[in-house]
């Protein structure tokens, strides 16, 4: 009895971390591109984010948030703190919300200079 117990507490575990890392709320089949300027990169745990000001249709500025994955998978990839700084301009290719809010999932990046990280 206490094996089975075990046995479905895991499993009632698990189901909880898995939906944790779910990518339901970007769009699967969707790419943009963010022509905007890095306010902040934010590496810390449990995942970063890369908080980007981009002029909308209006003219107004928007600040968009990409969520990318965490800083010790990131930074077996030679990504650093210093890698997003701030003022910097860049182009971010991002799967957006489904919701359409201003936000995204981190496909890849290219800077003024050329520099290209992730998929360009």
């Amino acid at each position: 009895m206490k094996t089975k117990l075990l046995f479905v507490l895991t499993l009632l575990v698990t189901a909880q971390a898995s939906a944790h890392h779910s990518n339901a709320m970007f769009e699967r089949e969707a790419t943009i591109e963010l022509n905007g300027q890095v306010v902040e990169f934010q590496f810390t745990n449990p995942h970063t984010w890369i908080q980007v000001n981009v002029e909308d249709e209006n003219g107004q500025l928007v600040e968009w948030s990409i969520e990318w994955g965490s800083p010790n998978q990131l930074g077996r990839q030679g990504i650093r703190p210093s890698t997003f700084p701030p003022g910097k301009d860049v182009v971010i290719k991002t799967r957006p919300m489904v919701d359409g809010s201003p936000g995204g999932l981190f496909v890849g990046a290219m800077f003024s200079d050329g520099e290209t990280i992730g998929r360009w």
